[in-house]
């Protein structure tokens, strides 16, 4: 069964409309840029077979599936979003891909999971966008077993990540419009803050907390690169307003700003994150391991 949002933020209102679709179009390009932060969380999520598995913020299901195959026919991985456009993508992947993976349309900072069904939360980019991340984790916290994990990828600081940032700022004096990045607010880079990160984690009864660097060598096919920055990001949001020869001018500007990542046919950058790992703490909930529980979920063979 689907989550119903409680909440229409900003955030919630854009993952909803047009910003879940534009990564619904560009959905196999992002996973080729993205495969390798997906590999570094299938490496540092301590899963094995058989176990129940929650990806939140899961956008079009890549790492659901690709978790789904690792925990094999016994095992369990749902993905939760907010984006009724990504999870319908989630969905059509996983049947195309004849995988066990479920998918739930849900804000997972209200959503109620049944109570101890996972063994492990995991994310990769996905839990930055939460209005009340205390709230967020603690009811995530609510979802895992006693002892169960945590981990997500998110990205570090807006210093040390200038391809992100690249459009926005070449484009703001044609584009006064561009909305302002503000410390803390949900978004790309609410969570860049460590020790914030520990604040919430511990908060929201989470304990063992582990926050190291990660830095991933990401590459962008060249032809793929103006329809990256002029349908996604804080660009993609306020460029469709434009009229054509202001469009015209902060395309050829913008991509000449992109020009320093260029090699030949590819884009290059690197992505700097953290991965953040927790554990969650003993307190009243659901059943344990092997109790049986089921998320509540659509169904799949």
């Amino acid at each position: 069964m689907d989550g119903v949002q409680k909440r229409d933020d900003g955030q919630a209102a854009r993952w909803k409309g047009a910003g879940g679709r534009a990564w619904v179009d560009a959905q196999a390009v992002l996973d080729g840029v993205l495969k390798p932060l997906e590999d570094v969380l299938i490496e540092a999520a301590p899963v094995r077979e058989g176990d129940r598995v929650l990806d939140v913020g899961c956008g079009t299901g890549g790492t659901t599936v690709a978790f789904a195959r690792l925990l094999g026919p016994e095992g369990r991985c749902v993905g939760a979003d907010i984006s009724e456009a990504m999870i319908d993508a989630a969905r059509a992947r996983a049947e195309h891909e004849g995988s066990t993976a479920g998918f739930v349309l849900a804000d997972a900072q209200e959503y109620a999971f049944e109570p101890a069904a996972f063994d492990a939360v995991v994310s990769r980019f996905g839990v930055m966008f939460f209005d009340d991340s205390v709230r967020a984790f603690a009811n995530l916290r609510r979802a895992v077993r006693d002892g169960g994990e945590l981990r997500f990828l998110v990205w570090r600081g807006i210093e040390e990540n200038p391809f992100m940032t690249t459009a926005e700022r070449a484009a703001a004096p044609l584009l006064p419009g561009i909305p302002a990045r503000r410390p803390d607010e949900p978004g790309q880079f609410a969570l860049a803050d460590p020790d914030r990160v520990r604040r919430i984690l511990e908060g929201s009864g989470w304990a063992g907390i582990d926050i190291r660097p990660v830095d991933a060598d990401l590459t962008l096919p060249e032809a793929e690169l103006i329809g990256y920055f002029t349908r996604l990001g804080l660009l993609g949001q306020v460029l469709p307003g434009a009229d054509e020869p202001t469009r015209a001018r902060v395309v050829e500007t913008v991509r000449a700003a992109f020009e320093p990542f260029v090699e030949g046919p590819l884009v290059r950058f690197t992505a700097a994150c953290w991965l953040v790992g927790a554990r969650a703490q003993g307190a009243p909930g659901g059943p344990v391991r092997g109790s049986g529980a089921e998320p509540r979920t659509d169904s799949r063979p």
